[in-house]
Protein backbone atom coordinates (compact mmCIF):
# COMPACT_ATOMS: atom_id res chain seq x y z
CA UNK A 1 0.00 0.00 0.00
CA UNK A 2 1.58 3.48 -0.54
CA UNK A 3 2.10 5.72 2.17
CA UNK A 4 -0.33 8.74 2.56
CA UNK A 5 1.04 12.00 1.26
CA UNK A 6 1.79 15.21 4.18
CA UNK A 7 1.54 17.98 1.76
CA UNK A 8 2.41 21.25 3.46
CA UNK A 9 2.12 25.37 2.05
CA UNK A 10 4.94 27.67 1.39
CA UNK A 11 4.52 30.82 0.71
CA UNK A 12 8.20 31.84 0.33
CA UNK A 13 11.27 29.66 -0.60
CA UNK A 14 12.56 29.74 2.93
CA UNK A 15 9.29 28.48 4.02
CA UNK A 16 9.47 25.74 0.88
CA UNK A 17 13.14 24.66 2.50
CA UNK A 18 11.12 24.40 6.40
CA UNK A 19 8.75 22.45 5.58
CA UNK A 20 10.40 19.57 3.57
CA UNK A 21 13.32 19.64 6.04
CA UNK A 22 11.24 19.33 8.86
CA UNK A 23 9.05 15.93 6.77
CA UNK A 24 6.43 17.13 3.99
CA UNK A 25 6.26 15.22 1.18
CA UNK A 26 5.03 17.80 -1.05
CA UNK A 27 4.48 21.24 -0.69
CA UNK A 28 1.91 23.57 -2.92
CA UNK A 29 3.30 27.13 -3.48
CA UNK A 30 1.47 29.48 -5.61
CA UNK A 31 3.38 31.43 -8.32
CA UNK A 32 3.08 35.46 -10.10
CA UNK A 33 -0.03 34.65 -11.63
CA UNK A 34 -3.09 32.87 -11.30
CA UNK A 35 -3.20 32.08 -7.28
CA UNK A 36 -5.35 32.92 -4.34
CA UNK A 37 -3.06 34.16 -2.20
CA UNK A 38 -2.06 37.60 -3.08
CA UNK A 39 -0.46 38.89 -0.30
CA UNK A 40 1.81 35.96 0.07
CA UNK A 41 5.15 36.68 -0.78
CA UNK A 42 4.78 34.05 -3.72
CA UNK A 43 7.66 32.35 -6.50
CA UNK A 44 8.92 34.08 -8.92
CA UNK A 45 10.16 31.85 -11.91
CA UNK A 46 13.79 31.70 -10.60
CA UNK A 47 12.65 31.08 -7.04
CA UNK A 48 9.72 28.26 -8.27
CA UNK A 49 12.94 26.41 -10.22
CA UNK A 50 15.31 26.73 -7.16
CA UNK A 51 12.79 25.00 -4.85
CA UNK A 52 11.42 22.55 -7.54
CA UNK A 53 15.30 21.84 -7.39
CA UNK A 54 15.23 21.41 -3.48
CA UNK A 55 12.80 19.22 -3.41
CA UNK A 56 13.48 16.93 -6.31
CA UNK A 57 17.02 16.17 -4.75
CA UNK A 58 15.12 15.31 -1.49
CA UNK A 59 12.55 13.17 -3.41
CA UNK A 60 10.24 15.76 -2.71
CA UNK A 61 7.19 17.06 -5.07
CA UNK A 62 6.19 21.00 -5.85
CA UNK A 63 2.35 22.00 -6.89
CA UNK A 64 1.83 25.48 -8.27
CA UNK A 65 -1.88 26.60 -7.49
CA UNK A 66 -3.33 28.28 -10.72
CA UNK A 67 -7.01 28.35 -9.01
CA UNK A 68 -8.20 31.80 -8.88
CA UNK A 69 -11.81 32.27 -10.46
CA UNK A 70 -10.78 33.77 -14.07
CA UNK A 71 -12.15 36.67 -16.24
CA UNK A 72 -10.91 36.51 -20.14
CA UNK A 73 -7.82 39.42 -18.84
CA UNK A 74 -6.45 36.55 -16.55
CA UNK A 75 -5.74 34.33 -19.91
CA UNK A 76 -3.48 36.81 -21.50
CA UNK A 77 0.04 35.16 -21.64
CA UNK A 78 -1.59 32.44 -19.55
CA UNK A 79 -0.35 29.48 -21.70
CA UNK A 80 3.12 31.09 -21.94
CA UNK A 81 3.04 31.22 -18.35
CA UNK A 82 1.64 27.52 -17.84
CA UNK A 83 4.83 26.43 -19.82
CA UNK A 84 7.08 28.43 -17.70
CA UNK A 85 6.57 26.76 -14.74
CA UNK A 86 6.74 23.22 -16.26
CA UNK A 87 10.04 24.42 -17.24
CA UNK A 88 10.78 25.00 -13.66
CA UNK A 89 10.08 21.47 -12.99
CA UNK A 90 6.81 21.73 -11.20
CA UNK A 91 4.72 18.41 -10.85
CA UNK A 92 1.06 19.45 -10.80
CA UNK A 93 -1.10 22.17 -11.14
CA UNK A 94 -3.79 22.64 -7.95
CA UNK A 95 -6.27 23.94 -10.70
CA UNK A 96 -9.99 25.09 -10.08
CA UNK A 97 -11.26 26.67 -13.95
CA UNK A 98 -12.44 23.84 -16.23
CA UNK A 99 -10.69 25.14 -19.18
CA UNK A 100 -7.65 25.62 -17.47
CA UNK A 101 -7.67 21.71 -16.55
CA UNK A 102 -8.57 20.52 -19.75
CA UNK A 103 -5.86 22.67 -21.50
CA UNK A 104 -2.95 21.70 -19.17
CA UNK A 105 -4.42 17.00 -19.39
CA UNK A 106 -4.45 18.29 -23.28
CA UNK A 107 -1.22 19.77 -23.79
CA UNK A 108 1.01 18.73 -20.93
CA UNK A 109 1.70 15.42 -20.13
CA UNK A 110 4.59 15.50 -17.65
CA UNK A 111 2.41 17.12 -15.17
CA UNK A 112 -0.57 16.29 -13.08
CA UNK A 113 -3.72 18.34 -12.66
CA UNK A 114 -5.26 18.08 -9.07
CA UNK A 115 -9.06 19.77 -8.72
CA UNK A 116 -8.94 22.35 -6.15
CA UNK A 117 -11.21 22.86 -2.95
CA UNK A 118 -12.54 25.66 -4.48
CA UNK A 119 -14.41 23.26 -6.75
CA UNK A 120 -16.29 22.47 -3.78
CA UNK A 121 -16.55 18.92 -4.39
CA UNK A 122 -18.55 17.11 -2.32
CA UNK A 123 -20.16 14.24 -3.75
CA UNK A 124 -19.23 10.85 -5.71
CA UNK A 125 -20.46 11.82 -9.22
CA UNK A 126 -18.76 15.32 -9.43
CA UNK A 127 -14.89 13.63 -8.35
CA UNK A 128 -15.96 10.60 -11.20
CA UNK A 129 -16.67 13.57 -13.52
CA UNK A 130 -12.99 15.14 -12.83
CA UNK A 131 -11.36 11.93 -12.79
CA UNK A 132 -12.96 11.36 -16.44
CA UNK A 133 -11.51 14.77 -17.37
CA UNK A 134 -8.04 13.28 -16.47
CA UNK A 135 -7.65 14.64 -13.28
CA UNK A 136 -5.51 12.48 -11.06
CA UNK A 137 -6.46 14.31 -7.67
CA UNK A 138 -9.20 16.13 -5.96
CA UNK A 139 -9.07 18.16 -2.92
CA UNK A 140 -12.32 17.32 -1.38
CA UNK A 141 -14.42 20.04 0.09
CA UNK A 142 -13.95 20.99 4.01
CA UNK A 143 -17.40 20.34 4.86
CA UNK A 144 -17.53 16.28 4.49
CA UNK A 145 -18.55 13.82 6.84
CA UNK A 146 -16.25 11.17 7.62
CA UNK A 147 -18.80 8.84 5.46
CA UNK A 148 -18.53 11.27 2.64
CA UNK A 149 -14.64 11.12 2.26
CA UNK A 150 -14.47 7.32 2.67
CA UNK A 151 -17.15 6.91 -0.59
CA UNK A 152 -15.25 9.76 -2.64
CA UNK A 153 -11.78 8.13 -1.99
CA UNK A 154 -13.22 4.64 -3.02
CA UNK A 155 -13.37 5.73 -6.49
CA UNK A 156 -11.02 3.97 -8.82
CA UNK A 157 -7.64 5.73 -10.19
CA UNK A 158 -8.50 8.99 -8.37
CA UNK A 159 -6.38 10.19 -5.79
CA UNK A 160 -8.40 12.32 -2.49
CA UNK A 161 -6.86 14.94 -0.80
CA UNK A 162 -8.06 16.68 2.40
CA UNK A 163 -7.17 19.10 4.89
CA UNK A 164 -6.62 18.31 8.13
CA UNK A 165 -5.14 21.07 9.97
CA UNK A 166 -5.10 25.48 9.89
CA UNK A 167 -7.65 27.87 9.70
CA UNK A 168 -11.41 27.17 7.87
CA UNK A 169 -13.81 29.49 6.11
CA UNK A 170 -16.71 30.40 7.22
CA UNK A 171 -18.50 29.79 3.98
CA UNK A 172 -17.99 27.06 2.00
CA UNK A 173 -14.67 27.07 0.73
CA UNK A 174 -14.54 28.66 -2.65
CA UNK A 175 -17.94 29.77 -2.66
CA UNK A 176 -17.36 33.29 -0.02
CA UNK A 177 -18.24 36.71 -0.91
CA UNK A 178 -17.93 38.47 2.43
CA UNK A 179 -14.94 39.83 1.27
CA UNK A 180 -16.22 41.33 -2.15
CA UNK A 181 -19.16 42.61 -0.22
CA UNK A 182 -17.66 44.18 2.92
CA UNK A 183 -14.71 45.55 1.28
CA UNK A 184 -14.57 44.76 -2.06
CA UNK A 185 -11.48 42.63 -2.33
CA UNK A 186 -12.15 39.52 -3.99
CA UNK A 187 -12.03 36.21 -1.89
CA UNK A 188 -12.23 34.09 -5.10
CA UNK A 189 -9.31 35.70 -6.98
CA UNK A 190 -6.62 36.03 -3.67
CA UNK A 191 -7.94 39.29 -2.11
CA UNK A 192 -9.86 37.45 0.86
CA UNK A 193 -9.99 40.38 3.96
CA UNK A 194 -11.13 37.43 6.31
CA UNK A 195 -14.31 39.66 7.12
CA UNK A 196 -15.39 36.22 8.89
CA UNK A 197 -12.79 37.27 11.68
CA UNK A 198 -14.05 40.71 12.31
CA UNK A 199 -15.81 41.94 15.14
CA UNK A 200 -19.08 43.23 14.71
CA UNK A 201 -21.16 45.50 16.71
CA UNK A 202 -24.36 44.46 17.12
CA UNK A 203 -25.56 46.13 20.42
CA UNK A 204 -23.76 49.12 22.80
CA UNK A 205 -21.33 46.76 24.29
CA UNK A 206 -21.06 43.69 22.75
CA UNK A 207 -19.37 42.77 19.93
CA UNK A 208 -20.66 39.31 17.12
CA UNK A 209 -18.37 37.16 15.12
CA UNK A 210 -18.84 34.58 12.81
CA UNK A 211 -15.34 32.74 12.93
CA UNK A 212 -14.90 28.96 12.71
CA UNK A 213 -11.99 27.32 14.99
CA UNK A 214 -9.13 25.78 13.49
CA UNK A 215 -9.31 22.35 12.02
CA UNK A 216 -7.00 19.64 13.59
CA UNK A 217 -7.00 16.44 12.68
CA UNK A 218 -4.50 14.49 14.73
CA UNK A 219 -6.59 12.30 16.74
CA UNK A 220 -8.04 10.64 13.17
CA UNK A 221 -5.13 10.24 11.20
CA UNK A 222 -5.21 6.55 10.88
CA UNK A 223 -8.99 6.97 10.18
CA UNK A 224 -8.18 8.99 6.73
CA UNK A 225 -5.27 6.52 6.72
CA UNK A 226 -7.70 3.38 6.39
CA UNK A 227 -10.78 4.48 4.61
CA UNK A 228 -7.83 5.34 1.76
CA UNK A 229 -7.43 8.87 1.31
CA UNK A 230 -3.98 9.88 -0.64
CA UNK A 231 -2.81 13.36 0.58
CA UNK A 232 -2.96 15.21 4.38
CA UNK A 233 -3.08 18.48 3.58
CA UNK A 234 -1.95 21.45 5.91
CA UNK A 235 -3.23 24.86 5.43
CA UNK A 236 -0.73 28.55 5.85
CA UNK A 237 0.73 29.87 3.22
CA UNK A 238 1.66 33.01 5.10
CA UNK A 239 2.25 31.06 8.77
CA UNK A 240 5.79 31.78 10.52
CA UNK A 241 8.33 29.38 10.28
CA UNK A 242 7.81 28.08 13.97
CA UNK A 243 4.17 27.07 13.28
CA UNK A 244 5.30 25.52 9.89
CA UNK A 245 8.25 23.36 11.87
CA UNK A 246 5.95 22.64 14.75
CA UNK A 247 3.05 21.50 12.88
CA UNK A 248 4.48 19.90 10.53
CA UNK A 249 6.95 18.05 12.40
CA UNK A 250 4.01 16.71 14.13
CA UNK A 251 2.21 15.10 11.35
CA UNK A 252 5.28 13.78 10.27
CA UNK A 253 5.87 11.85 13.46
CA UNK A 254 2.40 10.66 13.82
CA UNK A 255 2.45 9.47 10.38
CA UNK A 256 5.22 7.67 10.78
CA UNK A 257 4.44 5.87 14.01
CA UNK A 258 1.04 4.76 12.82
CA UNK A 259 2.27 3.49 9.90
CA UNK A 260 5.61 1.53 12.03
CA UNK A 261 2.91 0.66 14.96
CA UNK A 262 4.76 2.57 17.71
CA UNK A 263 1.89 5.28 17.96
CA UNK A 264 0.75 5.23 21.70
CA UNK A 265 -1.75 7.06 23.38
CA UNK A 266 0.14 9.05 25.40
CA UNK A 267 2.51 10.32 21.93
CA UNK A 268 -0.72 10.95 20.12
CA UNK A 269 -2.15 13.59 23.21
CA UNK A 270 0.87 14.92 23.64
CA UNK A 271 1.46 16.08 19.35
CA UNK A 272 -2.19 17.15 19.91
CA UNK A 273 -1.33 19.13 22.85
CA UNK A 274 1.68 20.56 20.71
CA UNK A 275 -0.15 21.42 17.64
CA UNK A 276 -2.89 23.14 19.92
CA UNK A 277 -0.09 25.18 21.53
CA UNK A 278 1.61 26.83 18.27
CA UNK A 279 -2.16 28.56 17.39
CA UNK A 280 -3.98 31.51 18.60
CA UNK A 281 -7.17 29.95 18.07
CA UNK A 282 -9.11 27.09 19.54
CA UNK A 283 -9.34 23.92 17.28
CA UNK A 284 -11.91 21.03 16.20
CA UNK A 285 -12.29 18.40 13.86
CA UNK A 286 -15.26 20.42 12.61
CA UNK A 287 -17.84 18.47 9.93
CA UNK A 288 -15.26 15.02 10.35
CA UNK A 289 -17.70 13.65 12.87
CA UNK A 290 -20.73 15.67 12.95
CA UNK A 291 -22.76 18.68 11.12
CA UNK A 292 -19.84 21.96 12.15
CA UNK A 293 -22.30 23.59 15.64
CA UNK A 294 -21.46 25.81 18.24
CA UNK A 295 -18.96 24.09 19.48
CA UNK A 296 -16.77 24.45 16.48
CA UNK A 297 -18.09 28.39 15.85
CA UNK A 298 -16.83 31.39 17.95
CA UNK A 299 -19.84 33.93 18.34
CA UNK A 300 -18.60 36.51 21.46
CA UNK A 301 -16.01 36.89 23.59
CA UNK A 302 -13.52 35.25 20.95
CA UNK A 303 -9.93 36.43 21.94
CA UNK A 304 -6.60 35.46 20.05
CA UNK A 305 -3.83 35.41 22.41
CA UNK A 306 -0.34 35.59 20.23
CA UNK A 307 1.98 32.86 20.85
CA UNK A 308 5.25 33.50 22.86
CA UNK A 309 6.96 30.30 22.63
CA UNK A 310 9.06 30.42 19.83
CA UNK A 311 12.49 31.86 21.08
CA UNK A 312 14.85 31.52 18.17
CA UNK A 313 15.83 30.20 14.74
CA UNK A 314 19.24 28.73 14.56
CA UNK A 315 21.27 30.57 12.12
CA UNK A 316 25.22 28.57 12.70
CA UNK A 317 27.51 27.70 14.92
CA UNK A 318 30.68 29.08 16.75
CA UNK A 319 33.12 26.53 17.15
CA UNK A 320 35.34 28.94 18.85
CA UNK A 321 33.00 29.45 21.22
CA UNK A 322 31.41 26.06 20.92
CA UNK A 323 28.05 27.95 20.99
CA UNK A 324 24.75 27.80 18.83
CA UNK A 325 24.17 31.09 16.56
CA UNK A 326 20.36 32.12 16.73
CA UNK A 327 18.22 34.78 15.52
CA UNK A 328 15.85 36.13 18.46
CA UNK A 329 12.13 35.61 18.25
CA UNK A 330 10.76 36.11 21.46
CA UNK A 331 11.95 37.21 25.09
CA UNK A 332 14.20 34.39 27.06
CA UNK A 333 16.54 34.94 30.13
CA UNK A 334 19.05 33.18 32.20
CA UNK A 335 16.89 30.53 34.11
CA UNK A 336 14.28 29.49 31.71
CA UNK A 337 13.99 25.58 30.19
CA UNK A 338 14.05 25.57 26.83
CA UNK A 339 13.83 22.43 23.78
CA UNK A 340 15.95 22.69 21.12
CA UNK A 341 14.62 20.96 18.03
CA UNK A 342 15.57 19.63 15.06
CA UNK A 343 14.28 19.14 11.22
CA UNK A 344 15.27 16.00 11.65
CA UNK A 345 13.37 14.67 15.00
CA UNK A 346 15.84 15.39 17.78
CA UNK A 347 14.51 17.13 20.87
CA UNK A 348 17.02 18.66 23.55
CA UNK A 349 16.06 19.79 26.62
CA UNK A 350 17.91 22.62 27.69
CA UNK A 351 18.14 25.27 30.67
CA UNK A 352 19.47 28.61 29.58
CA UNK A 353 22.41 29.19 32.04
CA UNK A 354 24.64 31.71 29.84
CA UNK A 355 23.48 33.61 26.79
CA UNK A 356 26.38 36.09 24.69
CA UNK A 357 25.29 38.42 22.34
CA UNK A 358 26.20 39.21 18.75
CA UNK A 359 29.89 40.83 20.46
CA UNK A 360 30.55 37.89 22.79
CA UNK A 361 29.44 39.71 25.84
CA UNK A 362 27.24 37.59 28.41
CA UNK A 363 23.98 39.31 29.12
CA UNK A 364 20.97 38.11 31.37
CA UNK A 365 17.60 38.57 29.22
CA UNK A 366 17.16 38.17 25.48
CA UNK A 367 14.75 41.31 24.97
CA UNK A 368 15.38 42.26 21.22
CA UNK A 369 13.27 40.46 18.21
CA UNK A 370 16.01 39.44 15.75
CA UNK A 371 19.13 40.13 17.84
CA UNK A 372 21.79 37.92 16.99
CA UNK A 373 22.97 36.03 20.32
CA UNK A 374 24.94 32.59 21.19
CA UNK A 375 24.36 29.79 23.73
CA UNK A 376 27.02 27.23 24.76
CA UNK A 377 26.08 23.93 22.92
CA UNK A 378 28.41 20.90 22.49
CA UNK A 379 27.52 19.99 18.90
CA UNK A 380 26.37 21.77 15.82
CA UNK A 381 22.90 21.24 14.18
CA UNK A 382 21.59 21.15 11.09
CA UNK A 383 19.62 24.25 9.40
CA UNK A 384 16.47 25.29 10.67
CA UNK A 385 16.99 24.16 14.31
CA UNK A 386 14.74 25.89 16.61
CA UNK A 387 14.42 26.94 20.23
CA UNK A 388 11.17 26.75 22.38
CA UNK A 389 10.36 27.54 25.82
CA UNK A 390 8.56 24.66 27.90
CA UNK A 391 5.62 25.88 28.75
CA UNK A 392 5.32 25.75 32.77
CA UNK A 393 4.01 22.82 34.27
CA UNK A 394 5.29 20.71 30.97
CA UNK A 395 7.25 18.80 30.66
CA UNK A 396 9.94 17.82 27.77
CA UNK A 397 9.14 15.79 25.18
CA UNK A 398 12.05 13.64 25.55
Amino acid sequence: MKKIELLAPAGDLERLKVVLLYGADAVYVGGEKLGLRANATNFSLDELKEGCTFAHNLGKRVYLTANIVFHDKDRIGMEEYIKEVIDCGIDAFIVSDLYLAKYIIDNFKSVEVHISTQDSITNLDSAKFYRDLGASRVVLARELSHEEIKEISSIPNLETEVFIHGAMCTCFSGRCTLSNYVTNRDANRGGCAQVCRFAFDYDSTDKFTLATKDLNMAMYIKDLIDIGVSSLKVEGRMRSLYYLATVIGSYRFLIDSIYNGTLTDEKLKEYEKRLDSVANRDTTTQYFNHLADVTDQYYTGRQEVSNQEYLGLIIGYDENMKSLILKERNYFKIGDEVEIFTPSGEIYPYKIETIYNEDNEKIDVARHPDEILKLPFNRRLIPYSMIRLIRKGEKSNV
